[in-house]
């Protein structure tokens, strides 16, 4: 897998102040994209046991919130098992603290992947261009949704976080 930023101290991409892994590879190629740079699986660096670490010494710390993974699209192939594993580990060392993803994909295509019980909220969909909204929370196009993974998964029906 491969990465173009760790962010540390964000508050855009979730709850609270939180850590921002932002992987290489994606599919969906949306028109209007805000990080087209992060398309390309080859882009960016390595991630590594350095980057694992760096990860967990921010998660260390008593004011983060959490982890949101993001892109690039954390579900593409190339990066769906090592995202996987990453968020098994963070799920083990840190159950009270919260993790995003980012996904291109739509909930329904994606329900059933081994990650989805780790996570706490995933934003689902492609980016629109057409159905930008700069006053949603957390998405940038009204399609987009915002899902209460844990909430989801014990309903059956779809839970938005902060509805």
């Amino acid at each position: 897998m491969r990465f173009h930023n760790i962010t540390k101290d964000d508050m855009l991409n979730g709850d609270g102040l939180r850590v921002v892994l932002w992987v290489a590879g994606c599919s969906h190629y949306c028109r209007g994209c805000q990080n087209p740079v992060t398309w390309d699986p080859a882009g960016g660096v390595e991630f590594t046991e350095d980057s694992r670490r760096e990860i967990f010494e921010l998660l260390d710390k008593p004011y983060i919130s959490g982890i949101t993974f993001s892109g690039g699209d954390p579900l593409y192939s190339g990066n769906e098992k090592e995202i996987t594993l990453l968020a098994r580990k963070i799920r083990e060392k840190y159950p009270h603290k919260t993790i995003w993803l980012y996904t291109g994909a739509k909930w329904e295509e994606i329900q059933n992947k081994e990650i989805i019980p780790l996570l706490d909220v995933v934003v689902d969909g492609e980016y629109v261009e057409e159905l930008r909204d700069t006053k949603l929370f957390w998405r940038g196009s009204s399609n987009q949704r915002v899902i209460d993974v844990q909430e989801t998964l014990k309903s059956g029906e779809i839970v938005f976080h902060c509805s």
